[in-house]
């Protein structure tokens, strides 16, 4: 069963800007750190950024520090990630995925969405 849903992406040209939306179903979404990661063509799934359940700390990529800020809203059950100067490298699928630990490893994610495409042009 899908618990949670991207949208939000799209095609931009570099140095312009998407917010990406994930939505989940959890009743417990509140509990659940929650993180972003893309996969590009040819490439393994990267981490990108993540946030924690109710303090709100994150932490990104060295590649999107300065350009993403990810942020959360419990009370609609979303997680967005603000991404702004886009570059051609950010091309990807994104996803986001609900954890129960502070992780940045793929496998510590519990749920996965089935992803939004990002395709930035030069």
């Amino acid at each position: 069963q899908v618990q949670l849903v991207e949208s939000g992406g799209g095609l931009v040209q570099a140095g312009g800007s998407l917010r990406l939306s994930c939505k989940s179903s959890h009743y417990s979404f509140a509990t659940f750190d929650v993180g972003w990661f893309r996969q590009a063509a040819g490439k393994e799934r990267e981490f990108v950024a993540r946030i924690a359940a109710s303090t709100g700390s994150t932490d990104y990529v060295d590649s999107v520090k300065g350009r993403f800020e990810v942020s959360r809203d419990n009370t609609v059950n979303t997680v967005y990630l603000q991404m702004n100067n886009l570059k051609p490298d950010d091309t990807a699928i994104y996803y986001c995925a609900e954890a129960s630990a502070w992780s940045n490893r793929a496998a510590d994610y519990l749920s996965w969405g089935p992803g939004t495409q990002v395709t930035v042009s030069s």
